[in-house]
């Protein structure tokens, strides 16, 4: 990557995947994703090559391992902030209860917003409301952002 990354640029790519159906293990805007596809499929938008090839995931991957194998992917490849600091741009990864590893992501848009995609439904643009605080498990910030 050379120079840096907008914030603005990272919000317009992920909303670019709106609307692109739900797909298992995909990251085709427009064909299909799931929540790892998109912030994928973004990544390559605005940064450029995929840093890892991700290997196969069933849907209950993180019950069946019960590591955070999310989280550990984003401690390669981006840069670890708290989650009271996200903002724009930056990746939040969710937990559905509190024993289990983060197993979905999204993209902030604001302070109010995020981009993500769930199982049977379009990706979409959604309020970032106090049920998806209260999960909220790891935020993290593309390399280079610039502002």
């Amino acid at each position: 990557m050379s120079g840096g990354v907008a914030r603005a640029a990272i919000v317009a790519a992920a909303r670019g995947w709106i609307g692109t159906p739900y797909r298992h293990q995909a990251s085709l805007k427009g064909i299909g994703c799931d929540c790892l596809g998109l912030v994928r499929g973004v990544w390559r938008e605005v940064v450029g090559r995929e840093p890892e090839a991700v290997p196969p995931y069933a849907p209950d991957w993180a019950e069946a391992g019960l590591r955070e194998m999310m989280a550990e992917a984003g401690e390669r490849h981006f840069i670890r902030i708290a989650p009271a600091d996200a903002g724009a741009g930056d990746v939040l990864l969710f937990r559905w209860r509190a024993h289990l590893p983060a197993k979905h992501a999204a993209i902030m848009t604001d302070a109010a917003g995020m981009v993500h995609a769930h199982d049977g439904a379009t990706v979409a643009e959604v309020p970032l409301s106090g049920w998806w605080r209260r999960h909220l498990a790891f935020a993290f910030r593309f390399p280079g952002v610039t502002d």
